[in-house]
């Protein structure tokens, strides 16, 4: 029986942070919020997906650019929506909110397309790898200024006390011995077992960015990410070139086209695709064997709730170790840490750590399944 796409709805929701915290590029992170997507088929099964960035922006797009295209069509066929939506929009679009909104999309008809088959979303798009992720805290915001040593030093000894086996934390305080400083404490508190990652938000120029990778060299860093601006390909050769640590970034590019150049130019040595801003799943899986074909790991960046978070884990299941070996080194899932109600409530089952470790849901779609009176709470639009 064919199935059609009989409605789709976006809600955009919002909570306040307690205790509002911000990156090198100066942010205040007041409140967190998102837009969800919400498709259901003329028989009734529901899919869920996300957009990243600006919520009102995504349910503008789905709403009046979108959505008048998506229903009546089978769910089934998501390549032939994700290619007819994004030529759609091609002229004015190509990158940025309009393929954010198209990736909300194509995850919720990943959802739905695993709950008619009643299998996970690995499953269809090549199976998994593994049954479970290795996860690292993303954390280490800048909120106290006058503790700036302290707080890190205290919020990575208990990420490693919560059983992370992996932290990142932000630096570009406008200094680099500053920056040096800080890091070096937080080596020093959670010992050299523990993986440990920076990240600058693409606020160095190419200069400063080299200078402080090679002092955070002698740190054990396992990857700089987005230590300039994400346009400029020709200063991310020159980083990556100059520096004895992979460098990564990408969070900030959209589909296959615009990670072709980083990867083919090997511009950097991890790439991070977010798979609620870069094209969704469908693109994904083609980002990551652009990747993988020229020898460059995909490592995807996650940041917003648990229907993105579980799109990120079924993806990262489907993506081989890289490279192959007898001792490998599989791809980890970005688990960012700050106060986020609908990365923690939204699942009716949330998803959790243990040990390092994030289990691959294995029920049907992306294996979550929602809980309503959290969207009708925070509820903006």
């Amino acid at each position: 029986m064919r199935l059609s796409i009989k409605k789709i709805t976006s809600h955009v929701v919002a909570a306040p942070v307690q205790r509002p915290f911000t990156s090198s590029r100066g942010w205040l992170y007041k409140t967190r919020g998102t837009c969800l997507v919400e498709i259901e088929t003329d028989d009734g099964i529901v899919g869920w997906g996300e957009c990243y960035g600006p919520s009102a922006v995504a349910k503008a797009f789905i709403d009046t650019q979108l959505a008048p295209r998506v229903i009546g069509h089978d769910p089934f066929d998501v390549e032939v929506i994700w290619e007819d939506l994004y030529n759609r929009i091609k002229d004015y679009g190509p990158k940025g909110m309009s393929i954010a909104a198209i990736s909300g999309i194509d995850i919720a008809l990943w959802d739905i397309i695993g709950k008619a088959c009643n299998k996970p979303v690995h499953k269809l798009i090549g199976g998994a790898f593994r049954t479970e992720v290795d996860a690292y805290a993303t954390g280490l915001y800048f909120t106290d200024m006058d503790r700036l040593v302290e707080e890190a030093v205290e919020e990575a000894t208990g990420y490693v006390e919560a059983g992370f086996k992996a932290i990142k934390m932000k630096i570009g305080l406008g200094s680099i011995k500053r920056d040096f400083e800080r890091v070096k404490a937080v080596r020093e508190a959670i010992g050299p077992g523990i993986k440990l990652m920076v990240d600058a938000n693409h606020c160095f120029t190419v200069p400063a960015a080299i200078r402080l990778g090679h002092k955070l060299e002698e740190l054990d860093i396992e990857w700089f990410e987005e230590p300039i601006s994400p346009e400029d390909i020709d200063g991310y050769v020159e980083v990556s070139r100059a520096l004895d640590m992979a460098v990564a970034g990408g969070e900030n590019e959209f589909t296959r086209w615009g990670f072709r150049d980083a990867i083919v130019r090997k511009a950097m040595d991890v790439v991070q695709p977010d798979v609620c801003a870069a094209g969704g799943i469908t693109e994904c899986k083609k980002i990551a064997t652009l990747a993988t074909t020229h020898g460059v790991e995909c490592v995807p960046h996650a940041w917003g709730s648990a229907v993105g978070l579980a799109a990120t884990i079924q993806f990262l299941a489907s993506i081989p170790n890289q490279p192959p070996s007898l001792f490998p080194m599989p791809p980890m899932l970005e688990f960012e840490q700050e106060e986020n109600p609908f990365r923690d409530h939204l699942a009716l089952e949330p998803i959790v750590q243990v040990k390092g470790k994030v289990a691959v849901p294995t029920g049907a779609g992306l294996g979550i399944e929602i809980d309503r009176r959290v969207i009708d709470r925070y509820r903006v639009a």
